[in-house]
């Protein structure tokens, strides 16, 4: 991959996210640049080292593609055409239609991730889990600082992050191999599900009222239903029914941490913006 890559590119990097094999010294032998961490770090510290490193040297451009033989690098010059010339920030690798061999459970799963990262990056996103992506300076500079998660869950973060950023998305159709290859060293469904969570959150923490307090008050009301419906039992047969009453506790306990942390998520960027104003 990095002698197919070199044809295209001025420069390919290698960041050896902790490897024990023979990594780093292959891709040194093809004429990549390499820079290790000394233990696994995940795949968004992955993406911030190459940002700093093209950033560090000047780079307008910069063209991430996954390492494990997915990706086809002689379309390289597709994606950045696209973003050179049609005035996006980044361009988003879509494996689509015939041209890509995703198993049918996987076209689903990504199906379920591109939903929830459109919801909160404001528009439809078709492939919102590709790692296949083109970026410009602006684009780097403005994600370097605001990556924050972890994991796989870089992609669906990029693309949040650069909608609140202002960043502009466009969309280059590319192949995609899977037939015969272990593409991932996590599992699929635990992946697809950690990755779906932290697309959840970062869409709460923007709307934290619409989607952590008005539940949270929900749960509440029910609680109080429960509650009204266990005292009132109670009342009419003398007969205490725990299990209502517990479940009234656990409602009303769920529900009040939810509205608290609602608020409290609501108010809190306008008091830090606040405090930095006066500082």
């Amino acid at each position: 991959m990095v002698l197919k890559a070199k044809r295209y590119v001025d420069a390919v990097l290698v960041v050896d996210d902790g490897s024990n094999d023979n990594t780093a010294e292959i891709a040194r032998d093809a004429g990549a640049i390499v820079i290790s961490h000394k233990e696994n770090k995940g795949k968004s510290a992955v993406i911030k080292t190459g940002f700093k490193y093209a950033l560090d040297h000047g780079f307008d451009y910069v063209v991430t593609i996954d390492g494990d033989g997915q990706h086809n690098p002689d379309e390289i010059p597709s994606v950045l055409e696209n973003l050179q010339n049609n005035g996006h920030d980044i361009i988003i690798g879509s494996r689509y239609g015939a041209r890509t061999e995703m198993p049918g459970w996987r076209k689903v799963g990504k199906r379920v991730l591109d939903y929830a990262t459109s919801y909160g990056s404001g528009g439809y996103l078709t492939d919102s889990q590709c790692g296949f992506r083109g970026f410009n300076k602006k684009a780097v500079q403005g994600l370097i600082s605001n990556l924050n998660g972890n994991a796989f869950s870089v992609e669906s973060e990029q693309l949040i992050r650069g909608h609140d950023l202002g960043l502009n998305f466009g969309n280059a159709p590319i192949t995609c191999k899977y037939n015969d290859l272990d593409t991932s060293t996590k599992n699929p469904a635990s992946h697809g599900f950690s990755v779906l969570g932290y697309v959840i959150w970062m869409v709460a923490e923007k709307r934290p009222l619409l989607f952590i307090a008005v539940p949270g008050f929900v749960l509440v009301l029910l609680g109080l239903i429960f509650g009204m419906y266990t005292l009132q039992y109670y009342n009419q047969t003398q007969v205490f029914l725990m299990s209502y009453a517990i479940l009234t506790s656990i409602l009303l306990i769920i529900g009040t941490i939810g509205m608290f942390i609602g608020l409290m998520l609501n108010v809190l960027p306008n008091i830090l913006k606040r405090s930095k104003l006066d500082f």
